[in-house]
C-alpha cells in the first residue's frame, strides 16, 4: 500500500471519530461527568479496520486535532483542557486501544471476520481502555480505584453493543469491500 492510500484512511478514520462526536452524549455526573458516547466505536473500527499502526494513528490525529482547540468530543468539548478532566484516561486509552485491536484482528486471521473482530474490539475497545480509562478517573476525582472500577460498569452494556456493531459493520465491509479491512489482507 502506497504512503499516500495510508494517509488518506488513517484522516478518514480520524474523520469518523470526530463525526461520531455529533451523536449527542449522555453524561454521568456520578463519575465526574465522563459521557457514554458513540466515538469509541470509531476507535474499534480504526483498530480492527486498518491494524494496529494506522488505526492508532488514526486516533492520535484525531486527539491532535482536538488539542488543537477544535470541538470534536461528544458534546462538543475539545481543547487541552479536556486531557485535564476525569476523562483523561479513557483519551489516552484511544490509541492503545486501537492499537491492540488491530493486533488482535491480525492475530486472529483463522478465526472468522466477524468473531475476530467482536474479540478485537471487546480486549481493544473494552478492557485496554478501562485499563487507562478507570486509573484516569481515579487521579482526576475523589474516586478510589475500586469505587472508579465499580463505577464504569454502567458504560459496560454499551460498550458491548458497540463491540458487537464493530463485528457486524466489519464483516459487512468485508463482504462488499474485501480489501477495505486491512487487517486481513
Amino acid at each position: 500500500m502506497t504512503a499516500d492510500r495510508s494517509l488518506v484512511h488513517i484522516a478518514i478514520y480520524a474523520a469518523m471519530i470526530g463525526a461520531l462526536g455529533l451523536l449527542p452524549p449522555f453524561s454521568l455526573p456520578m463519575l465526574g461527568g465522563v459521557p457514554i458516547t458513540a466515538q469509541t466505536l470509531g476507535v474499534m473500527l480504526a483498530g480492527t479496520m486498518l491494524g494496529p499502526v494506522r488505526g492508532a494513528l488514526a486516533v492520535l490525529l484525531f486527539l491532535f486535532v482536538v488539542a488543537l482547540g477544535m470541538p470534536l468530543l461528544a458534546g462538543g468539548r475539545g481543547g487541552l483542557g479536556v486531557f485535564a478532566g476525569p476523562s483523561v484516561g479513557f483519551l489516552i486509552g484511544w490509541p492503545i486501544g486501537a492499537f491492540v485491536c488491530g493486533l488482535m484482528m491480525q492475530a486472529m486471521r483463522a478465526a472468522s471476520t466477524f468473531t475476530a473482530a467482536l474479540v478485537s474490539a471487546f480486549v481493544g475497545g473494552i478492557l485496554v481502555m478501562y485499563a487507562f480509562g478507570i486509573p484516569g478517573l481515579s487521579l482526576m476525582t475523589d474516586l478510589t480505584l475500586g469505587q472508579a472500577a465499580l463505577g464504569v460498569l454502567i458504560y459496560l452494556p454499551g460498550d458491548t453493543l458497540k463491540a458487537f456493531a464493530t463485528a457486524v459493520i466489519v464483516r459487512a465491509v468485508e463482504r462488499g469491500r474485501p480489501d477495505a479491512v486491512l487487517t486481513r489482507q
